[in-house]
């Protein structure tokens, strides 16, 4: 048992973050290998999943990107003349470096720049040194590494690797320089040499993409506005050249290529604005799209060459939102920009099916058209869809109220007056959920806003944090004054719609963000500048690794509440066609959801993560090795049917779940189960237990409710018929058995349909009589076929009629009723009456049979022919085997005549009927209470069971 709370509390939230992210990303979640065989999870495995975690998340990493080693080092740092402490990250596609002190130094090598690494001489005053040299003529040095030979034999091999998969084209027309994939570099002696800032790729692909896609925008649309004059600079150019000269000061001191230096100056740098001829570049840096576009080249050609002229629903919403998108500015107000956009974004849809397209993409794509080619733009869009807001763009949107969770939290925390004021902050949320989904571009005038993305680049979704809590800061008097949601809306529009940048070099486009009325009073305006200075200073203190954690938490908590909702509009449409009681209803859904690994975070997760609580959870492990322990239950507190789902989540065997989960589909159909499932639940908590029997009664239930044959039900269609066994009546009851008995609930190589009997202990050649207590009999021949004669007439026309049931049918059949009887308290009466009632009904296929064969069958009675006939001896009807042949192959019985034995489902239910015990069985009030109580203690015993019986068959081959 783990002694330190702390310890096991985290363990258990790394093993819900698995849990949940594999939820949200079914298709491209991949588990790392020591997470696969969830029986060998170690903490080390956790441990390592959570560094990797942290390390793409710190660094905006791609996700495929596996962290290899985390070693302390220094790094030489020539803007500060010295070497600063920090640690290396190496990972499959990149050497990144951080500093101890938060926000001093960061560095991300591609080793796609990188052209060599090598060991230096060891000295004291550089221990265990190694030297990286990229492209651009820049060498970074490392010292103070341990196992210093073993790290660059290493980083040497996957250094082959990644130039082997993606081949590095130097150009050779720039003199003696080599130039980076982006920027014509300067060097580290002081030999200082700025080109254009542009791609270099090789002739050979840049002409291959010309052939390919001639149709693609060749600028940044902001470009050809200005050379036509749509977008004349005004007299705030100067300040343009300020601030160029200092980016060109900095790039000469820190680098200006993906490897730069990053340190706290180019934060102040990029809070004041990037130049409108450097941002769209420095996007692409900040980014790190830029690898992306350097090893793809020609992919983004290809896509459009697939995607363009195709039809699909993607396609339909993205041609009904071009013209929604940016609709202020020149650029998307002729075909020209409406072309590209339409072009980048149905290329990404084509390239992420899983996304596809969703809305406030497209504004998001049009600002990056703006200022980035339509190449640069596709993978700039890439980098923020898959890396920097993850989750967002998706049906639910998660990602998004995630964040929205994490920011009421950070509200709570900066602002306790205005959080205090407004208990509800969820109103707060409705508001600024835009805010995070857009960037601020919906809401803001456009040339404030794109400084919002500046820092968006560079920071990330911290950047947006800080800056609404900033907005809300300036707002807090005028919101806590506010009397509704409404008046709190209109103060928050009113101040961003005033928000304006003097530094923009070009004129300000008319903005439709804000409503307010003509009678209000004057907005001061406020410089997006001093916003955004203001949210640094102010609100700049959260590292990536407290806003990680954050979402972790708030993530379970968001999805606890998707799957509240979900569970309400499932019920809400449930609930009004059966006769199951809410209560009952909820606790059925529950179940449902149970048997399926992976999706019940509603039960899993509703656990409050804090420390209250951590005092109730214990956690045993098995010990595998020195330092391996194997996590195998979680006990006390929780309740059981959230341990016993937690040990499914991770003992059972991974199976793909996007079939089963499907939130597209309406509320009552996204969860659905399969066969093997569904037939545990059925055991779980039908009425129906016929001892071994259950298992096939399941089965063919199972094929009756999947009408559409995808081997999966939802919820609904289960409820439906566990609503008919507990509170139909008794004609319902019997035609869902006689259902379960004929195609396509019962088929040919139905497991138990090969057992007719093996001889005819009923027979039909004595006249079928009624035992009466006076002693004496009646014949009741002539009076059978009046009642089915009258049962015909009175059978309701509109309801379509159900097929008659055949011998082998009417067998099974008859083998479920005396498998339902046991340990009835009635059972010997019960087992009297269905001897009774079998010998009937094979008496009314007997009359039927017989005068088909004569040729002179009355249609009267609506029969067909017959067959053999069971016997009342209970134990021994349905005793021995076949061998093998079906009865229709085979005539079992001599002295039945030739021809087909069926009877109708009227014959059954008039011939059940005159036995009273079977009436009350049928008709006695069931308690679902009791077996759905029963049902939450045993669920995890019944899986253990079902799962040592499918390990018995691998365990037999094995053995000798």
């Amino acid at each position: 048992m783990f002694l330190n709370l702390d310890e096991v509390f985290k363990i258990m939230e790394q093993l819900a973050d698995v849990t949940l992210r594999r939820l949200l990303d079914n298709e491209g979640f991949d588990l790392d290998p020591g997470l696969q065989e969830p029986s060998q999870i170690t903490k080390r495995d956790l441990e390592a999943r959570a560094q990797n975690e942290f390390f793409r998340a710190f660094f905006r990493l791609p996700r495929r990107e596996k962290l290899h080693a985390v070693l302390d080092c220094s790094l030489w740092t020539p803007f500060s003349r010295c070497h600063t402490a920090g640690r290396m990250f190496a990972s499959d596609s990149y050497i990144c470096f951080a500093s101890k002190e938060a926000g001093c130094c960061k560095v991300i090598l591609p080793f796609r720049e990188v052209v060599s690494i090598e060991k230096m001489e060891d000295t004291s005053l550089l221990p265990n040194p190694i030297i990286v040299s990229i492209r651009s003529k820049m060498a970074f040095q490392f010292i103070e590494l341990t196992d210093r030979d073993s790290l660059v034999e290493s980083l040497l091999a996957r250094l082959k690797q990644v130039h082997a998969d993606h081949p590095v084209h130097y150009d050779t027309t720039q003199d003696e320089d080599l130039t980076s994939s982006v920027f014509h570099s300067t060097s580290m002696c002081g030999d200082h040499r700025f080109g254009r800032i542009e791609m270099v790729s090789s002739q050979n692909s840049e002409e291959r993409e010309k052939e390919m896609s001639p149709q693609l925008h060749p600028e940044a649309l902001v470009a050809g506005f200005w050379r036509s004059g749509s977008q004349s600079p005004d007299s705030r150019l100067p300040r343009e050249q300020i601030k160029m000269r200092l980016w060109n000061d900095h790039f000469v001191e820190y680098g200006r290529t993906v490897c730069m230096f990053r340190t706290e100056k180019i934060r102040k740098l990029v809070a004041m604005g990037i130049p409108e001829s450097l941002r769209g570049k420095l996007w692409l840096l900040f980014s790190d799209a830029v690898t992306d576009l350097a090893s793809h080249p020609g992919y983004y050609g290809n896509l459009v060459e697939e995607s363009m002229g195709k039809c699909c629903l993607v396609t339909e919403e993205i041609e009904r939102d071009l013209h929604r998108s940016l609709p202020e500015h020149p650029a998307f107000q002729n075909e020209t920009g409406i072309a590209a956009l339409r072009r980048v974004l149905t290329a990404y849809a084509h390239r992420n099916p899983r996304i596809g397209y969703c809305q406030s993409m497209n504004i998001l794509t049009s600002l990056l058209l703006l200022y980035t080619e339509e190449e640069e733009a596709f993978w700039l869009l890439v980098a923020v869809c898959e890396r920097m807001l993850p989750d967002y763009f998706n049906h639910r949107v998660i990602g998004a109220q995630v964040d929205q969770s994490v920011f009421e939290e950070l509200i709570k925390e900066q602002l306790p007056e205005l959080a205090e004021h407004m208990q509800d902050l969820s109103a707060l949320a409705s508001i600024s959920l835009s805010w995070f989904l857009t960037l601020f571009l919906s809401i803001m005038p456009l040339e404030s806003a794109v400084n919002v993305v500046d820092c968006f680049f560079y920071d990330g979704i911290k950047a947006i944090f800080q800056l609404g809590l900033a907005v809300l800061e300036a707002n807090a008097e005028d919101l806590c004054s506010s009397k509704d949601d409404s008046q709190a809306l209109m103060v928050l529009s009113r101040f961003l719609d005033h928000i304006k940048n003097e530094d923009s070099p070009g004129p300000p486009l008319g903005s439709h963000h804000a409503f307010f009325s003509d009678d209000q009073e004057p907005c001061p305006m406020t410089d997006i500048a001093d916003l955004i200075r203001d949210s640094y200073e102010k609100f700049g203190d959260q590292s990536v690794a407290q806003i990680e954690h954050m979402r972790c938490k708030h993530r379970i908590r968001v999805l606890q509440g998707h799957e509240d909702t979900t569970k309400q509009n499932v019920l809400r449409v449930v609930i009004p066609e059966v006769s199951v009681l809410p209560e009952d209803l909820e606790e059925l859904y529950d179940l449902f959801k149970l048997c399926r690994p992976f999706i019940c975070v509603g039960l899993t997760m509703n656990i409050n993560f804090n420390y209250k609580c951590k005092t109730n959870f214990k956690m045993h492990f098995q010990k595998k090795s020195q330092d391996k322990c194997v996590i195998i239950m979680v006990s006390n507190s929780v309740l059981q049917p959230e341990r016993e789902h937690m040990m499914s989540c991770y003992w059972e065997q991974p199976r793909p779940v996007a079939l089963r989960h499907d939130p597209s589909r309406p509320y009552a159909e996204q969860y659905r189960i399969d066969a093997r499932q569904f037939a545990r639940l059925f055991q779980l908590v039908s009425p129906w237990t016929c001892g071994a029997h259950t298992e096939i009664l399941a089965e063919r239930t199972f094929r009756l409710l999947d009408e559409n044959v995808d081997h999966l039900i939802e919820f609904k269609a289960f409820v439906s018929c566990l609503d008919v066994m507990y509170n139909g009546e008794m004609n319902e009851k019997i035609k869902l058995l006689y259902r379960l008995h004929i195609p396509p609930a019962l088929t040919e190589n139905d497991r138990d349909s090969q057992s007719p009997l093996k001889n005819p202990l009923l027979s039909t050649s004595r006249p079928l009589v009624f035992g009466k207590s006076s002693g004496d009999a009646v014949d009741y021949q002539k009076q059978l076929k009046q009642m089915i004669k009258d049962l015909a007439k009175e059978k309701d026309k509109t309801e379509k009629e159900l097929p008659k049931m055949s011998q082998r049918e009417f067998i099974q059949f008859c083998k479920t009723l005396y498998s339902m009887f046991h340990e009835d308290p009635e059972e010997n009466d019960l087992y009297q009456a269905i001897a009774t009632v079998t010998t009937l009904l094979l008496q009314i296929g007997e009359v039927g049979q017989r005068g088909s064969s004569s040729g002179s069958c009355s249609q009267e009675a609506g029969e067909e022919p017959q067959a053999p006939v069971p016997s009342p001896e209970q134990d021994s009807v349905f005793a021995g085997t076949h061998n093998g042949k079906s009865p229709r192959e085979s005539q079992a019985f001599p002295e039945a005549a030739q021809g087909d034995w069926t009877v109708s489902l009227e014959h059954i239910l008039a011939s059940l009927l005159t036995e009273q015990s079977l009436v009350n069985f049928f008709e006695k009030p069931l308690d679902i209470k009791s077996k759905l109580e029963n049902a939450k203690i045993n669920q995890y015993s019944l899986k253990t069971c079902a799962m040592n019986r499918q390990s018995q068959p691998e365990l037999k081959l094995s053995s000798p």
